[in-house]
């Protein structure tokens, strides 16, 4: 049986991930390291920290830079980051999410939110659906990111659900490869060549729907 929904917040409840963009660019612009949306993909579902040392990778490298200067850089983008998401309101919901967070509650499955982002209960209130949320994992609590299990299972334990009952739902490489490794059954929204590990692939959120998730579960 279904039990749980977890979600990625990036990409599949709203497009934050523009917003991560943006302020990564206005500081690898300041550094005059190359940047762009391309290089960005590796980015995907990966930690603050370890975006800021793909970037830097692009220039002298991560070993380059002291740790103390990378805390300071990761910290303002996250204060850019943090402005520019003031302007998310719940018009900025990805299709088809708020039909399935309440078919969920409707079926009394649980929902939970695995994002790498530290901002994301910030961004589910902006949303105005924090109310359909059992359980937020805690970014800064979780020792290993994406492409490692551990947020999802995280989300599992504090549920209290079996693993092998709850689904994922992601739009990284990454993030499809941690749901996998967790045990649970994988939803991948985007392109069929990036979500090809997944056990469901859809082209969009607004495809997404509970009853052939539990059917496969079930078969």
């Amino acid at each position: 049986m279904l039990k749980a929904v977890i979600f990625d917040l990036d990409g599949v409840i709203t497009d934050s991930a523009a917003y991560h963009y943006a302020a990564w660019k206005v500081l690898a612009d300041r550094m005059n390291i190359p940047f762009d949306k391309s290089y960005n993909e590796k980015l995907k579902g990966v930690s603050r920290m370890e975006s800021l040392n793909l970037i830097l990778d692009n220039a002298k490298g991560r070993d380059a830079y002291p740790e103390s200067m990378k805390e300071e850089l990761a910290t303002e983008k996250n204060e850019i980051y943090k402005e520019m998401i003031k302007a998310i309101t719940k018009k900025d919901l990805l299709p088809g999410i708020e039909e399935l967070l309440k078919d969920c509650k409707k079926r009394n499955i649980k929902v939970a939110l695995a994002s790498a982002s530290k901002n994301a209960p910030e961004i589910i209130k902006r949303l105005e659906i924090g109310h359909y949320f059992d359980y937020m994992a805690d970014a800064s609590s979780i020792k290993r990111s994406k492409p490692y299990p551990d947020i999802f299972l995280n989300c599992a334990e504090n549920l209290n659900e079996d693993p092998a009952e709850c689904c994922g739902i992601e739009d990284s490489e990454a993030g499809i490869d941690a749901i996998n490794a967790a045990g649970m059954v994988s939803i991948g929204v985007g392109s069929t060549e990036k979500m090809k590990k997944a056990d469901l692939i859809l082209k969009g959120t607004e495809e997404l729907s509970l009853d052939p998730i539990i059917k496969m579960l079930t078969a």
